[in-house]
């Protein structure tokens, strides 16, 4: 469909350090592979999705919604023929975090520093979710401000946009927060959908019935963004991945109606998933543990281990605070928080007011 805009491996912007190539992986197979043996992509199995893993064994967490991303993005490139090693490259790094848990904390080998991942793998995930305008981040500089990434970059956001709306309906069913019949009253291109189940399967519970209608919710999704990029690029008039790069706006999307369907889904989660008692009292004290500690870390960047007390040496140090808490994994979170906030306390009764 839009092979004509698939990225070309052979013409990679290649590594900050270069390396002899590979006998039999190119180049995006190895960054895929990279990233699946890092420690920060295997951290993610530990780390909250939405629901907290103390409810149920069976929720998401940042592992498997990655998975789920790279599953759908690999099938969209596939079918639209672009490059699916480089696609499933950003889909498993999107959620592991902004480019130095990849470029400097994660040490895996003796020749440079990182992983040492491809230009367009590091450059899809500084625009993983927005485009950058030259000179508003100086540090991303080098990361072509002004130009769109490439399109298998492109598709990233909106598989993340598919991935967890389904499966937050899906843990948030698991929880008993909502009901099919939920979905149906706010999202106009579920209803015929979810009645159709309702018609076919009257036997099923209503658990088999609400996984047959999510399903096809996610063949909806999936194929208004292929639908969505091939009428995009049409209208664009694009005929190469350096097209791509020139245009205006991005080329992925989806249809109009899918667009709409999204939307809709989204206001329905935030009105009956993450907005609910359920989750709001757990979401407000995470985020008031993640403000102490930052603040604590921030004021005393000594206190950070190696190699972020260097890091901060040279670097904004509340920028090196966020990388270290973002990395970190929920148990780690605590145990930290716990200590550092015990230290401060003891800190405080020392000293005289």
């Amino acid at each position: 469909m839009l092979e004509r805009l698939r990225f070309p491996v052979e013409r990679s912007r290649g590594r900050r350090y270069p390396e002899p190539e590979h006998p039999y992986r190119n180049a995006f197979q190895r960054d895929r592979d990279r990233v699946v043996h890092s420690r920060a992509f295997r951290r993610l199995e530990a780390k909250t999705q939405v629901f907290s893993p103390g409810l149920s064994d069976h929720f998401r967490n940042r592992l498997t919604h990655t998975i789920e991303v790279s599953q759908i993005a690999r099938t969209v490139a596939g079918v639209l023929e672009l490059d699916e090693n480089l696609t499933e490259a950003l889909a498993l790094a999107h959620d592991i975090g902004h480019p130095p848990f990849v470029e400097s904390f994660e040490q895996r080998y003796a020749r440079f520093p990182g992983l040492n991942l491809t230009f367009e793998v590091r450059e899809g995930m500084v625009k993983h979710s927005r485009d950058l305008t030259p000179g508003e981040y100086p540090e991303f500089d080098a990361f072509l401000p002004g130009q769109r990434p490439v399109l298998e970059a492109q598709l990233i956001d909106l598989a993340d946009e598919v991935a967890y709306n389904t499966a937050d309906l899906d843990d948030a069913f698991s929880a008993g927060l909502i009901a099919a019949e939920d979905i149906a009253g706010h999202v106009d291109q579920y209803r015929p959908i979810y009645e159709a189940a309702e018609a076919q399967f009257p036997g099923a519970t209503a658990r088999e019935r609400f996984q047959e209608g999510l399903r096809r919710l996610i063949d909806l999704l999936v194929s208004g963004l292929i639908e969505g990029a091939v009428e995009s690029a049409r209208e664009a008039g694009v005929g190469s991945a350096e097209d791509v790069r020139a245009c205006p706006r991005r080329i992925a999307a989806f249809t109009p109606q899918t667009a709409e369907t999204s939307r809709a889904l989204k206001r329905f989660l935030y009105a009956r998933v993450y907005g609910s008692p359920a989750l709001g009292d757990d979401r407000r004290r995470s985020m008031a543990m993640v403000a102490d500690l930052f603040h604590f870390f921030e004021e005393r960047p000594d206190r950070l281990p190696h190699p972020y007390a260097e890091q901060a040496l040279a670097e904004p140090a509340h920028q090196v605070v966020c990388d270290y808490i973002a990395g970190m994994t929920d148990a780690f979170f605590r145990r930290t928080y716990e200590q550092a906030m015990g230290r401060a306390d003891g800190q405080a009764k020392a000293c005289p007011t």
